[in-house]
Parts: structure tokens; C-alpha cells; sequence
């Protein structure tokens, strides 16, 4: 195993566990002790949060977390296979560990309605349009990364644009699709919880904005050799 891997792994795995923990846990807690932040409280604790970790961790593993992001790195040729296969299976981990944890600290009476947080559908938002919404949210997620910490001709600014990309999409399209641009995201809430209505909206839309980022800034964004 390459010597880099394992603290990768680690760090992918640990990062997407607190990054869940609260951006999940910030979802439920609208449920208990008078409502939390509501939409505004989702956004901030999802983006706030993110912010933290990618600064904390891009040093160790570029602070992924989820796995279209990984695989826009993937499709951008700036990871090998394996290595991206390893990190999709650390973040999935991670996301389950937060699924679990969030099940224990909270009674079912207070989790059940969000089903841990786990993304749904919207009113009147259908799976296809459902779907669209999450490519579209994704994209400005994962141009963020590729722009900001992939590229080396981006500002380094640690996670600062990366978490206020997660808080915008939040605040335009949390009540609509829950806003997650992230399979595990979707993946770790709704296997503790047994809730999966819909589930391939959060596979397909954000994997499809990560082929189209990552192609486009392979062949179209990146700089000339």
C-alpha cells in the first residue's frame, strides 16, 4: 500500500464522519428543542463545517468526503483508480459511522420525521427534476474544488469557497431535494434509518455533474502544457 494511502484513508474516513455528524445532526436538531436553525442553521452548519475540514485535512488527503467529488478528480486525471475506489469506500464508511451515531443520540420520536436527515424529494418535485437539481448543485460544488484546491493555478483559499458553495446550494435547493451533491451524504443517514425512497436521485445526479466537471476541466479548463 502506497505509504500515503493509509493516513488518507484515515483522514477521509474521519472527515466525513464529523461532516455528517453535524450537517446531518443539524437537519434532525430542526426537530428538536425549538426547531434549531432552520434552512439558514442547515446551511451554515453544512458549509461552516466543511470549510473546517477541507482546510484541516486537504493537506492529508485533499479533503474529499464525497464521492463525486472524487470522482471528478478521477475523471479530471488527478487521482488513479484505486486510490479513488479506496476513498469512496472511506467516505462510505464514515457516512454510515454518522448514520449511527446520530441514531443513538437521538430518540426515534426526534429522527424519524427527517429520517436522520437523510435527503427527500420535495413537494411537486419529481424524481427526474430531482435529479437535475442535484447535477446542477453538484457542479458548483465540484468547480469550487477543482478551481480552488486541484487546481494549482487557484487562490488557496483552504475550504472558505468549497463551504460556501455547500451553503448555497443549501439555502436554494435544501427544501427541494435536500441538497446533498454528495452520495454519502445521501447513503449513511438512510441506511441507519431504512429510509431509501427515491434513492438513485442522489447517485445519478451528483456522479453525472462529477463526469461533466471533471471532463470539462481535463479538456476544456485546463492549462495548455
Amino acid at each position: 500500500m502506497d505509504r500515503t494511502l493509509r493516513p488518507a484513508l484515515v483522514a477521509e474516513a474521519i472527515g466525513t464522519f464529523i461532516f455528517f455528524t453535524v450537517g446531518a445532526g443539524a437537519v434532525v436538531v430542526t426537530t428538536y428543542a425549538g426547531g434549531g436553525g432552520g434552512l439558514v442553521g442547515v446551511a451554515l452548519a453544512h458549509g461552516l463545517v466543511l470549510a473546517v475540514l477541507v482546510s484541516a485535512f486537504g493537506a492529508v488527503s485533499g479533503g474529499h468526503f464525497n464521492p463525486a467529488v472524487t470522482a471528478a478528480v478521477l475523471v479530471a486525471g488527478k487521482i488513479p483508480a484505486a486510490r479513488a475506489g479506496w476513498y469512496i469506500v472511506a467516505q462510505a464508511a464514515g457516512a454510515l459511522a454518522a448514520g449511527l451515531l446520530l441514531r443513538a443520540v437521538f430518540s426515534e420520536a426526534v429522527w424519524s420525521p427527517t429520517h436522520l436527515g437523510t435527503p427527500a424529494l420535495g413537494a411537486d418535485i419529481s424524481p427526474v427534476m430531482g435529479i437535475v437539481i442535484e447535477l446542477v448543485t453538484t457542479l458548483l460544488l465540484v468547480f469550487a474544488v477543482l478551481g480552488t484546491a486541484v487546481d494549482p493555478r487557484g487562490p488557496k483559499i483552504g475550504g472558505l469557497a468549497i463551504g460556501l458553495a455547500i451553503a448555497a446550494d443549501i439555502l436554494f435547493a435544501g427544501p427541494l431535494t435536500g441538497a446533498a451533491m454528495n452520495p454519502a451524504r445521501w447513503f449513511g443517514p438512510a441506511v441507519a434509518a431504512g429510509f431509501f425512497d427515491d434513492w438513485y436521485v442522489w447517485l445519478v445526479g451528483p456522479l453525472a455533474a462529477s463526469v461533466v466537471a471533471g471532463l470539462l476541466w481535463r479538456y476544456v479548463f485546463a492549462e495548455e502544457s
